[in-house]
C-alpha cells in the first residue's frame, strides 16, 4: 500500500542508519514493525500475576516431553 506521510529528515536520515536499512521504505517498515513487537510484549507482561496455572513450571517443562 502506497502512502505519503511528512516526517523529518534527520530523524529519517538517522532511522535509516541505525536500521541499516538500505531505503527509507524499509526503514520506515522496520521501525513500524519494532514498535509493534514492543507494544505486544508490554500487553504480555502487563498479564504478570493475572493468570493462574495450577502446573509449577516443571510440570509443564516434563509434561511436554
Amino acid at each position: 500500500m502506497r502512502t505519503t506521510v511528512t516526517l523529518d529528515s534527520k530523524v529519517l536520515q538517522t532511522l535509516q542508519q541505525v536500521s541499516r536499512a538500505n531505503t527509507k521504505a524499509k526503514a520506515v517498515m522496520t521501525a513500524i514493525q519494532d514498535y509493534l513487537r514492543r507494544h505486544q510484549i508490554a500487553k504480555i507482561k502487563d498479564l504478570k500475576g493475572k493468570l493462574k496455572f495450577d502446573l509449577s513450571a516443571d510440570e509443564i517443562r516434563h509434561a511436554q516431553r
